[in-house]
């Protein structure tokens, strides 16, 4: 059975992420937490959360999960969404935020689009890889999206799925045990709990 921890550090969406993870693994063990020996203790580790950067990475440090998600960064099949994906780069631009620098990259608010900010509702996401995590779902599937930062990451083998809105900008990242995204699996109905269900098998 399973151990998926869902760190808590104070942000949005925790509940829906949860119910969304319980109902493809029902068998699963799912702990909302933010003690570090419980995320320690986990198989795979989600970090979800929605809002502002410099909150977000004040709240992990301040929760104590930090470390241990560090941790699992390195070595456990890890999930991040919206803000679980910012905040692997190195710098945010919102509030000038240093991030947990993970990869190499920045995180920039959108400026050159004609289109209402925050990008707010479904969108076509365009497959890069063949990664696992894609196991199931069609190249253009739609997802939900609510954000008005994206990761410019440095290296560009690192992007998994590209999105466009105004203009085209990394939407999932990829590498080893990592998979990131910025859209809302738990809100995107069948195309987010198969990458869910993806994510609970998967086998790095």
């Amino acid at each position: 059975m399973a151990r998926i921890a869902v760190v808590d550090y104070g942000m949005g969406n925790l509940r829906s992420v949860s119910k969304a993870l319980e109902h493809v693994a029902p068998r699963a063990t799912i702990a909302v937490t933010a003690d570090a020996q419980v995320i320690r203790a986990a198989e795979r580790v989600v970090v979800p959360g929605q809002g502002a950067l410099p909150e977000c990475m004040r709240n992990l440090a301040a929760s104590g999960a930090r470390d241990a998600v560090l941790e699992a960064l390195s070595a456990k099949p890890y999930l991040g969404i919206c803000l679980g994906l910012q905040m692997l780069f190195e710098h945010g631009e919102e509030g000038d935020t240093p991030a947990l620098g993970v990869f190499a990259g920045r995180v920039p608010r959108f400026a050159s689009t004609p289109l209402k900010i925050p990008h707010m509702g479904w969108n076509e996401v365009l497959q890069e890889s063949a990664h696992p995590l894609w196991a199931g779902i069609s190249d253009r599937s739609r997802f939900y999206f609510v954000h008005s930062y994206y990761p410019a990451p440095a290296d560009r083998t690192l992007s998994a799925a590209r999105c466009v809105y105004g203009v085209p900008f990394t939407c999932a990242v990829a590498r080893d045990n990592i998979f990131a995204v910025q859209f809302h699996p738990e809100k995107s109905q069948s195309a987010g709990l198969q990458l869910l269900s993806n994510f609970v098998r998967w086998r790095p």
